[in-house]
This record gives structure tokens, C-alpha cells and sequence, in this order.
């Protein structure tokens, strides 16, 4: 099993809920993205045999090094979820999450709302660490809850056995509109000896650049902008700002019939929101394709309308 390599700037794909499945982790690592995580696992439905969340836990043989993501914060419910995951084969490392700003979840004390309660913070780490086999254990927090301390929270998190960290730079009131807090998050690599990986608003090779010298980090971690386009990582790590119309084209149905290995017929369904990121900008009759295939459910014509769709030429940001 792969280490997960700081002595360069770590690439990381941000769990995001509803989109990073393993269809789109497995299209996303051919982009050489370092680190995959799974979307966020609740550890309560793990432990009560949700069919759903376990299948959430599986990975592609290309991930690798590969984290799985919790939230909780009930002690032992923790403990048995870690104990759970310890059984799953290719996973480096249990993330715990404190950033997730969803009411749903934050009502339960779990996600950012553990941003509230340091102490249970700490403890959870800390159950994580004690009864974890993976080699990491980690952390993904905002700077805070509705006001910035986020010193405080990264230094809770090295002191409590945390391996690294990933910061999202606003607060959970500033969800995803706020201004990015740049400066705060070089502040948290300055305090901390344990390795930070930076997230917020990185959406171009320029920009990703910029953020890792700015802030010192020792990686960035990207979510919404790999949506509609996986290939980020490629430009980042290349220096590209184009990519061709044959590779998003060849991309699309490669993540749609991941898709539909995974899912089944249901991954066509599911699949139309990826379809909606995907063609955003640079085709002609976009609105109309995405009205089509908002009504479709065969998957052998959905595919050949995507197929249709993506052949014509690109034309570039309408």
C-alpha cells in the first residue's frame, strides 16, 4: 500500500456528497490526483449495517493511497465504525470530519459542529488514533464555526494524534460564498509542525499555484472544481489550460459507463447532474441536451446522445 508522499506538494480530491462516488474518485485518479477520499460516511448508519453506506466504503484498484471519511461524534459509535473500517483492505486512512456545514448533520454535533465543542473535538481524534490499524489519521475542518479559531483547532488536532490536516479557508457560516481566508490558512501552517493541505476556491493551474506558495502548504485539496472537470489535476500538475474536446468527450463516457457498472440502470439517472457540470460551457445546444436527458432512463440511448452531444465541436465559453 502506497505512503502518502508530503515531500511534494499532495494533490488531493475533496469528498464531496453526491459526487465523489467511486465512478467519478476512479476517473478522476487517471488525472493524477495523489490522495482520494470517499464521500462522507456517517458512522452511525456504518455500524447499523446501512447496505447503502457500506457500499460507500469500497474503492477502486487504482486508489491507492486511498482515506475513508467519517462524522460523529458519539465515542463508541466511533469505535465501532473505526473497527469496521480497520476490516476494509486498501484504506491508508480514517479522516474525521469537522467541516460539513449541512444542517442535517450539523444538528447531530457532527461535521463543523464539532468546531463548537473542542473538547469532544479532541476526544474523537483521539478515539480514532487509538483504535485505528491505517497508518493516518487526519482531519478536515473550516477555520471555525461562525467565528475564525482556527490556530486553536489545528494545534487540538496535532496535539490529539491527528497525522494531517485539510482546511477548508471559511468558517461554517461562510459555507461556500465568503471570501477564502488565505491568510489564515498560511497562519495554521506556520503554527503547526504536522502537514496542512489547503481547500477553498482552487480552480485553475494559476490559482493553485498561487494558493501553495502563498500559503506554504504542503498540498491543496479540490472539490467543486473538479465537478465538469476532472482533468484539473492534469492542468495543475502540467501546466495546461486547455484541455481537447476528444479527451472530454472520451472522459464522459468512460465516468458514464463507470457509472452504470457501479449503479446499474440507476447510475443513468444519477449520472444527469454530472452531465449538467460537464456541458456548462463551450457547447451549442446545452440547455436542450440537458432538458433530453433530465427525461431519459434507457441507458444504451442515453449514452448515445451523450456520445452525439460531446462529438460536436467545442466552441469554447459561450
Amino acid at each position: 500500500m502506497a505512503k502518502i508522499d508530503f515531500s511534494t506538494p499532495l494533490y488531493v480530491l475533496a469528498p464531496l456528497a453526491g459526487f465523489t462516488d467511486l465512478p467519478f474518485r476512479s476517473v478522476v485518479k487517471k488525472f493524477g490526483v495523489d490522495l482520494t477520499v470517499s464521500e462522507m460516511i456517517s458512522s452511525n448508519a456504518l455500524i447499523h449495517n446501512s447496505k447503502k453506506t457500506f457500499k460507500m466504503l469500497e474503492k477502486a484498484p487504482s486508489e491507492d493511497p486511498y482515506s475513508i471519511q467519517i462524522a460523529g461524534s458519539d465515542q463508541s459509535v466511533i469505535q465501532r465504525a473505526v473497527e469496521i473500517i480497520n476490516e476494509e483492505e486498501g484504506v491508508s486512512c480514517i479522516d474525521l470530519n469537522c467541516g460539513c456545514p449541512a444542517p442535517k448533520v450539523v444538528n447531530n454535533l457532527q461535521g463543523s459542529s464539532l468546531l463548537t465543542d473542542l473538547p469532544k473535538m479532541a476526544e474523537t481524534i483521539r478515539t480514532i488514533k487509538k483504535h485505528s490499524t491505517k497508518e493516518y489519521t487526519s482531519v478536515k475542518m473550516r477555520l471555525g464555526f461562525n467565528e475564525k479559531n482556527h490556530i486553536e483547532q489545528a494545534k487540538l488536532c496535532e496535539d490529539n494524534g491527528a497525522d494531517f490536516i485539510a482546511v477548508h479557508g471559511r468558517t461554517r457560516a461562510g459555507r461556500y460564498k465568503a471570501a477564502v481566508d488565505y491568510d489564515a490558512l498560511r497562519e495554521i501552517k506556520e503554527a503547526v509542525s504536522i502537514p496542512v493541505i489547503v481547500n477553498g476556491d482552487i480552480d485553475s493551474p494559476q490559482k493553485a499555484k498561487w494558493v501553495l506558495e502563498y500559503t506554504g502548504a504542503d498540498g491543496i485539496m479540490i472539490g467543486r472544481a473538479a465537478v465538469g472537470n476532472p482533468w484539473i489535476f492534469k492542468q495543475i500538475k502540467e501546466g495546461i489550460d486547455e484541455v481537447s474536446p476528444e479527451l472530454i468527450k472520451e472522459v464522459v463516457l468512460e465516468h458514464y459507463d463507470q457509472m452504470i457498472s457501479y449503479y446499474e440502470q440507476y447510475g443513468a439517472i444519477l449520472f444527469r447532474k454530472n452531465l449538467h457540470s460537464y456541458s456548462k460551457a463551450g457547447y451549442q445546444g446545452a440547455s436542450a441536451f440537458r432538458d433530453q436527458i433530465n427525461r431519459m432512463t434507457d441507458v444504451v440511448e442515453m449514452r448515445e446522445v451523450i456520445e452525439a452531444f460531446f462529438s460536436q465541436e467545442f466552441i469554447g465559453k459561450l
